[in-house]
């Protein structure tokens, strides 16, 4: 965790204990995933936390990918206040209640908006990558932050981006997301505990009654 102060892009910022015990227990958890890359924010807090991941794979993972988009929002002139005293701006209003039209102050300030743009893209970039590279059922982990998750997980949900304050992203914690051509699919939440074999892909089982639905088609009923 980062404490009661707007980190961003600052440099240098990294994981307290709390942070690392709670990496080290996400990294247990996912061990069992067969995860074909891992890629991650350049920030410090976030290099830790996919070499954690990446290191408790099996076999490891050698190598992680980084990835700019995946980003912390540049808070500009805002970056490095106290939360406290940032909730005394007219702006901090805005971002709550009318994202979509805010704007960080100060010239590397950059819209809500605009990284959301940058994140969705880059999260559509990479499924294509990894596709192509391990199959259309192939799992990654992207290591990024609470805004940023937010953002994307709006973007699969249909949400408009002033609604995107209603989603909560903890540290450490999952967020799975499955795309098909059709539509995305939010299978977890902002998960910070329990088993995950359930993300394991499957092959279809011979008489399972889905023959003819496409991977995008959703139960009708709520599924078995």
């Amino acid at each position: 965790m980062t404490g009661p102060v707007l980190a961003g892009w600052t440099p240098g910022v990294r994981l307290d204990d709390r942070g690392r015990a709670q990496v080290a227990a996400l990294a247990a958890r996912l061990a069992p995933l067969p995860l074909a890359a891992v890629v991650s924010s350049p920030l410090e807090r976030c290099a830790e936390t996919a070499e954690a991941l990446a290191a408790g794979h099996a076999p490891p993972i050698e190598k992680i990918e980084t990835d700019e988009r995946f980003g912390e929002v540049r808070y500009g002139d805002w970056t490095g206040r106290p939360l406290k005293e940032l909730a005394e701006e007219p702006l901090w209003r805005v971002v709550q209640a009318h994202p979509s039209a805010a704007r960080f102050p100060g010239e590397d300030g950059e819209a809500l908006a605009a990284a959301q743009h940058r994140a969705v893209t880059a999260v559509r970039d990479w499924n294509e990558r990894v596709a192509a590279d391990h199959g259309p059922d192939a799992l990654y982990a992207v290591c990024s932050h609470g805004d940023i998750i937010k953002s994307i997980v709006a973007d699969a949900l249909g949400l408009h981006l002033d609604q995107f304050q209603r989603i909560q992203a903890d540290p450490a914690s999952l967020t799975v997301i499955r795309y098909t051509e059709t539509r995305p699919f939010v299978v977890r939440l902002n998960d910070t505990g329990g088993d995950v074999a359930a993300l394991v892909p499957r092959p279809p089982r011979e008489g399972s009654g889905k023959e003819g639905f496409a991977s995008g088609d959703a139960p009708v009923g709520g599924g078995a």
